[in-house]
């Protein structure tokens, strides 16, 4: 997979990324500052490090399950391992300046 594509790819995670949603904040993850890393690699695999705002998240399986069916549903991706890390905390000054405005924070 050239660059490029790779890019492309890696532009349309992010895109779906941003359709998942912890049900207790109106705000997609990804904006929230809860994905750590996407590493596409060549072969069409893909690695996601992500958080949660709180370690004991109800949400956590729903959410953790949504992001593995949408990203392996993306073209080019032909498996998704999705990493549950908690290092570093999450903290709000993750999150986009728009996301951090929009909850009232800046």
């Amino acid at each position: 997979m050239t660059q490029e594509e790779k890019t492309k790819i890696e532009e349309r995670i992010v895109d779906v990324l941003r359709t998942v949603f912890d049900p207790e904040i109106p705000v997609n993850i990804y904006d929230l500052g809860l994905i750590y890393r996407i590493e596409l690699h060549d072969d069409g695999t893909l690695d996601i490090d992500m958080t949660f705002t709180a370690p004991s998240c109800p949400q956590a399986d729903f959410i953790f399950e949504d992001v593995r069916q949408k990203v392996e549903s993306v073209t080019g991706v032909t498996s998704a391992n999705v990493n549950m890390v908690f290092e570093p905390v999450w903290d709000l000054s993750m999150a986009t300046e728009e996301v951090r405005m929009e909850l009232g924070f800046d």
